[in-house]
C-alpha cells in the first residue's frame, strides 16, 4: 500500500513539476482599478491563491473541530458516569433492557 502512495506522490509531483515550468510566463494582476499591479510568473500566483485558499479552508474547519472534540468529551463524560450506575440508566429509560423482554415494562 505504501508503494502504490509514493507512486501517487510522485507521479503527483511530476504533474505539479510540468505545469509548473509550462506556464513559467509572466502575467499582471491588477486589483478592481486600483492602479496598483504585480508582475510575477503565472505559477508564482497560482500557488500562492492555492496556499491562501488552503489557509482560509483550515481556519474555517477549525471552530467546528474545536466544537466536536467538546462534545466528544462531554459524551465519553457522559458514557463513563453511565457505565458506572447502571441500575440509574435503566431507570432513567423505561422499556428497555431486561425487564422489558418479559413485558413487565
Amino acid at each position: 500500500m505504501t508503494l502504490i502512495a509514493w507512486t501517487a506522490r510522485v507521479l503527483l509531483f511530476l504533474v505539479a513539476l510540468g505545469f509548473a515550468l509550462s506556464n513559467t510566463g509572466v502575467v499582471e494582476l491588477r486589483f478592481f482599478g486600483i492602479d496598483a499591479e504585480w508582475r510575477a510568473p503565472l505559477v508564482i500566483f497560482l500557488l500562492g491563491f492555492f496556499a491562501a485558499g488552503t489557509a482560509l479552508g483550515i481556519v474555517g474547519v477549525v471552530p467546528t473541530l474545536f466544537r466536536q472534540r467538546r462534545e466528544i468529551g462531554r459524551l465519553r463524560r457522559d458514557l463513563a458516569a453511565a457505565s458506572r450506575t447502571p441500575a440509574a440508566a435503566s431507570a432513567a429509560a423505561p422499556g428497555i433492557g431486561p425487564d422489558a423482554a418479559d413485558g413487565a415494562a
